[in-house]
């Protein structure tokens, strides 16, 4: 392990970053679609969804594609068709088509993801691996975090197109480093026959433990996408906080959201475990969603609000990075392009699927009883994690 290896880390964490803004960042683009466009708060939802429904959709295949071709490729020229796509979006304001636009792009985004964990998995050694892992998982805060202090700050003072500015330039940077800087890790050789490599066999045949990280994963990314699509609208429509002042906070808690993915992953290099951690953030997360419900429901001070909505916030992001990590050692060098596409899959075919819905209930009943519903689910995942396992 070198300074090279480090250096690509970074670069694959751009990569992903860039594709965070994007696909998270234009969900903090709700309150302008909302007020100043005129959308109704689920027509807004719709949009703000369509990146995420087209990461889902091509995430297994572009896993796939790495697991074929090396992560090299992939980051390129994903974050070249991000940036086409992206181009694209600032030619039209009309519903439909900038729907498509954006379905598209958040296609081209998912080759960040299995891409860039295999690299994690390549290039570093299993005690460095969580470690390296919450590094690279940093950039789906950092990336919402960029785009939270810009985006919705651009989009009110110069509109939608000067917005969607930002993730451009982050996806045309992308596309340069990934070419320049990323080296693909060396790979065990092709099996000589069918049953010479038993990394070549589906990791899914032989237990549930995959399975069982998915479910989890996807239960707990629910708590995750409410925080992250509706945190700026819930101190802006709900509070009536300014543009810049909500985005300092979601800021924060994004920044504070990267810190806490590198503890969690350190935390799992030293105990030796990427579950017992991820049960302890279960855990967690079920008390802090609850304490925030019980704060908006009775009234309390808006400081005490807004500190454990940071603090639920914080709490969502902190397992993805220890559940991408036990998926990537699990399925091996010949499986983790597709076995991280589909952990990404699963948990983008539930945020796509919620995130409409979320804010529809929001309309209906308000923000304190869709919290206790997020409170219940990440309790549902607690007994769901299973033990550590090894092939």
């Amino acid at each position: 392990m070198s300074a090279r290896h480090w250096l690509i880390l970074a670069v694959a964490t751009f990569v992903a970053a860039s594709g965070s803004a994007f696909v998270v960042g234009f969900a903090f683009l709700l309150p302008h679609l909302h007020t100043e466009l005129g959308m109704s708060l689920t027509q807004a939802g719709v949009l703000v969804a369509m990146p995420s429904v087209g990461m889902a959709l091509a995430l297994i295949a572009w896993g796939w594609l790495v697991d074929r071709t090396g992560e090299k490729l992939v980051l390129t020229s994903g974050s070249v068709l991000m940036a086409v796509g992206l181009a694209a979006a600032l030619t039209t304001d009309e519903f439909l088509l900038l729907a498509l636009i954006l379905l598209v792009t958040g296609a081209a985004t998912a080759s960040g993801n299995s891409a860039s964990g295999r690299l994690v998995v390549g290039w570093f050694p299993a005690e460095r691996r969580g470690l390296a892992m919450g590094i690279r998982q940093m950039s789906q805060p950092v990336g919402a975090a960029i785009a939270a202090l810009t985006m919705p700050l651009l989009a009110e003072s110069h509109g939608l197109h000067a917005a969607l500015a930002v993730p451009l330039a982050m996806a045309s940077v992308s596309a340069v480093a990934a070419l320049v800087v990323v080296t693909d890790p060396p790979r065990p050789p092709a099996p000589a026959g069918s049953g010479a490599d038993t990394t070549a066999r589906s990791p899914y045949r032989e237990s549930r433990f995959l399975q069982r990280v998915h479910g989890v994963s996807v239960l707990l990314v629910l708590p995750q996408a409410l925080m992250q699509s509706f945190l700026l609208a819930w101190l802006m429509l709900g509070h009536g906080w300014s543009a810049t002042s909500a985005g300092v906070v979601v800021t924060v808690s994004q920044v504070l959201g990267a810190l806490a993915r590198i503890v969690a992953g350190a935390a799992s290099d030293r105990v030796g475990s990427r579950m017992t951690p991820i049960r302890a953030v279960a855990i967690s997360l079920t008390a802090g969603m609850a304490a925030l419900a019980a704060a908006e429901a009775l009234g309390a001070p808006g400081a005490v609000a807004v500190t454990l909505a940071v603090v639920a916030t914080v709490l969502s992001v902190s397992d993805n990075g220890l559940a991408f990590t036990a998926v990537a050692e699990f399925a091996g060098a010949r499986w983790s392009g597709r076995a991280l596409g589909t952990q990404n899959t699963a948990q983008f075919v539930a945020i796509s699927a919620a995130t409409p819905l979320m804010a529809a209930a929001i309309e209906q009943v308000g923000y304190w009883p869709v919290f206790v519903a997020a409170a219940g689910i990440a309790a549902v995942a607690i007994p769901l994690v299973p033990a550590d396992q090894r092939r």
